[in-house]
């Protein structure tokens, strides 16, 4: 349950992203092989979340034991897009609060 927690919420990340992005900014987009292979290299990034956007969109977040870490959504198209990217990356797992309790 606790997966789908955080996958929703990386969900709901990458739709902000995308229904707030402007004309003037681009996304980086490529083949997803291309982007993953480039994660890796560059930045030892491997993937450690995944999720199903309404869309049909796979999201997909990818970090480094360094705290690096990109958002990356591939679309049912085939090409992948670099949503967002950043520092400090924690993987958490946190037990989720009993239904009705106080957060």
């Amino acid at each position: 349950m606790l997966h789908k927690m955080i996958a929703l919420s990386f969900g709901f990340v990458a739709l902000i992203f995308l229904g707030g992005r402007s004309f003037a900014q681009e996304a980086t987009c490529a083949p997803r092989d291309d982007l993953i292979a480039q994660l890796h290299t560059r930045y030892s990034e491997t993937r450690r979340a995944v999720a199903l956007a309404a869309n049909n969109s796979v999201l997909e977040v990818f970090a480094a034991d360094s705290g690096s870490w990109t958002i990356l959504v591939t679309q049912a198209s085939g090409l992948s897009c670099l949503i967002a990217s950043g520092e400090a990356f924690e993987a958490v797992r946190d037990s989720l609060p009993a239904k009705g309790a106080p957060t």
